[in-house]
């Protein structure tokens, strides 16, 4: 998670002025959806879930991408977050995730299998260069969830991809993104 959020880190100082209305490697969100998404799942709600806080529509219902501030409060709350998964016990117990009980460790999986898929989809649609070195670490979280995430409509299909592709290009397909997706 930490080696994650350096990369997101990274990608949010990079983000310049972008169209809003841009496409993004989801076909069914523009970049200010991706951006609002990315900075609610990978930030605030990588904090609260660690601390177990509930959040609500004050959170879900934010247009952070319009905020001038963005940025800077992203990275504040992605910083919050990881400091809270660090805490020793964090990974114990279950959370309530609103809609049921789920074990800790599987919301902190589940929650950098967002960070990671997210930032590069913001990557992409922003022109920012995202090459994180951790593919091999990664592709067994997308394994684990895949499954699960395509029966929620979370992934789309998996998308083919020629012997010898590097590990998180195989992640990125077995989450449905094409991972030569440019805008």
């Amino acid at each position: 998670m930490k080696r994650a959020a350096a990369e997101a880190a990274a990608v949010a100082r990079a983000v310049g002025d972008v169209d809003l209305d841009a496409p993004t490697p989801s076909a069914d969100w523009d970049t200010r959806a991706l951006l609002n998404h990315w900075v609610l799942w990978t930030s605030h709600a990588l904090e609260k879930r660690a601390l177990r806080e509930p959040f609500g529509e004050e959170l879900t219902g934010r247009d952070f991408a319009s905020e001038p501030g963005w940025r800077q409060e992203y990275l504040k709350h992605l910083d919050a977050g990881v400091r809270a998964w660090s805490r020793p016990g964090a990974l114990d117990g279950d959370i309530d995730t609103g809609g049921g009980a789920m074990a800790a460790a599987d919301v902190a999986s589940m929650l950098t299998l967002e960070l990671v898929l997210h930032t590069w989809d913001v990557a992409k649609a922003t022109g920012v260069d995202y090459d994180p070195d951790f593919g091999t670490e990664f592709l067994p979280v997308v394994e684990k969830w895949a499954d699960m995430y395509r029966q929620y409509e979370g992934f789309g299909d998996t998308v083919e991809t020629p012997e010898g592709t590097s590990a998180l290009d195989r992640a990125l397909a077995l989450s449905g993104r094409d991972p030569k997706w440019a805008a």
